[in-house]
């Protein structure tokens, strides 16, 4: 292992994981920033600045590049472990995606004719360089503590927190720009949060990461092996990858239902929603941050329930159980939204609370799910093969991207739309509810794989350290 660094602690955690936060965090501000209004501006009308494409190309093309932005993990991964390091591949990656950004951000008057192209290389770079930034950064949270030290995970929901914060503010900012504006002035406004990002980084880095992800990890696991030769896995990690195997094909079914938030949930609170409150029509960008600021409302409040719990606290596998019933109930909300205000003549136009339910629910089985996910992966995986497993599960996620671009592409357009959207409802919550059962079902199994990581001896978890830390917080101030 690296050695760490000496930079000092702050709240009781190395002052490298806040640099890590802020990291995060504002790269968390460009990509949801730059999400918000993907999809809205695919479908905007020519003369409002955007493409005019249907709400089926739209939905297509942005399951394909969420997908993408989940897949190239799985290679950036692999590039950090063997070839350039964790902190190398951050910096690269950070910029490519900053290029990405403004060069989406380029008026269609500068490149007539040339509109769509100009559009698709923004893309490709912000791919690429997702790829090689966000499996690392994850990885290089677990690198600052020594093996076996309890506050990890409670890391990773601080960690966590930075990316909700990030995820939304983005969607706010981006979305009020590219309203008051043009969409283009939101994806510069996205692309200035990834330069701040890169900034931290060049900065900060040597200073309070030390030599943290400076080393590929697989040379760095063969310098530490005894024979100075890559070993071949033991019994014991071959049984804890197939625990993360297992999670991460589970959690494609609730990345599936998730992940309609950015595309058809997006187009729904456009077209059939009333957005006006107190006489401000609410962008409908600005959906998009429910999700995160529920995540920073809620996530000591789930924490402070696990913490009551105490050895009745669930294991992770029943954990992720929760969170696709959770994912259930969210689609149960659109269904009833849909029973109790879409039997009317016209155009439909739905309560905003229903929204807000929509997101609450699928909020609170994230976090039942996602920063669990992150710190089992980052827990099990054997050093050499971190971050290409860390790529594993992002993976799974781009798998589950492209299958909601596909189930959303189905809602159609107009009245027609309603008919489908309860089709689309209906099934994804069924999907969740069964997988759920399996889930529960397959729990024990599980537990006994990860041989003793994670067990009722060990009272730490993520979100008890949380919940001890915020305590002290409040004490403090």
């Amino acid at each position: 292992m690296s050695s760490l660094p000496k930079a000092g602690e702050f709240l009781g955690h190395p002052k490298g994981l806040f640099l890590l936060f802020g990291t995060e965090m504002w790269e968390r501000f460009g990509y949801y920033g730059m999400r918000a209004i993907l999809v809205l501006y695919l479908v905007a009308m020519t003369q409002d600045g955007g493409f005019g494409w249907s709400n089926a190309d739209a939905l297509s093309l942005y399951g394909t590049f969420t997908m993408a932005v989940y897949l190239t993990p799985l290679f950036g991964g692999w590039l950090a472990d063997n070839v350039l390091g964790q902190r190398k591949a951050i910096i690269i990656g950070g910029i490519l995606m900053a290029l990405g950004h403004f060069i989406m951000g380029v008026p269609h008057s500068a490149v007539i004719g040339m509109e769509v192209n100009v559009f698709y290389l923004g893309l490709a770079l912000l791919c690429i360089g997702n790829g090689l930034f966000k499996p690392n950064i994850s990885t290089m949270v677990g690198d600052l503590y020594n093996d076996g030290d309890k506050r990890r995970d409670g890391a990773f929901t601080i960690f966590y927190m930075g990316i909700n914060l990030g995820g939304a503010l983005g969607p706010l900012v981006a979305g009020y720009v590219a309203a008051v504006i043009n969409w283009q002035a939101g994806f510069i406004a996205a692309g200035i949060g990834m330069v701040i990002s890169v900034v931290m980084q060049l900065i900060l880095s040597k200073k309070y990461l030390g030599d943290i992800g400076v080393v590929p990890s697989a040379k760095l696991s063969q310098s530490q092996s005894a024979t100075g030769t890559k070993e071949p896995l033991t019994s014991v990690e071959k049984d804890r990858i197939k625990v993360i195997f297992t999670m991460s094909v589970f959690s494609i079914i609730f990345w599936m239902g998730f992940e309609q938030a950015g595309g058809l949930m997006n187009l729904f609170a456009n077209d059939y929603t009333d957005r006006m409150l107190m006489g401000f029509e609410i962008p409908a960008s600005w959906f998009q941050s429910l999700n995160s600021l529920f995540i920073i409302i809620f996530a000591p409040i789930v924490a402070m329930i696990w913490l009551k719990l105490d050895k009745r606290e669930p294991n992770s596998p029943v954990k992720f159980a929760i969170a696709l019933v959770f994912l259930a109930l969210g689609f149960l909300t659109m269904m009833l939204a849909l029973i109790t205000e879409g039997s009317g003549e016209g155009s439909l136009q739905i309560s905003m609370m229903w929204l807000v339910l929509f997101y609450l629910f699928h909020t609170l089985g994230e976090l039942c799910l996602s920063p669990i996910g992150l710190s089992m992966v980052s827990k099990l995986a054997p050093l050499r093969l971190a971050s290409l497993l860390m790529g594993i599960w992002f993976l799974c996620t781009a798998i589950a991207n492209k299958i909601a671009g596909f189930v959303g592409s189905f809602l159609g357009e107009g009245q027609e739309a309603m008919n489908n959207a309860m089709g689309i409802f209906i099934g994804l919550g069924a999907t969740a509810l069964l997988s759920a059962a399996a889930m529960y079902l397959l729990s024990d199994r599980l537990v006994d794989w990860m041989h003793g990581a994670e067990g009722h001896h060990e009272p730490h978890t993520q979100e008890h350290i949380l919940a001890e830390e915020l305590e002290i917080s409040a004490v403090k101030s």
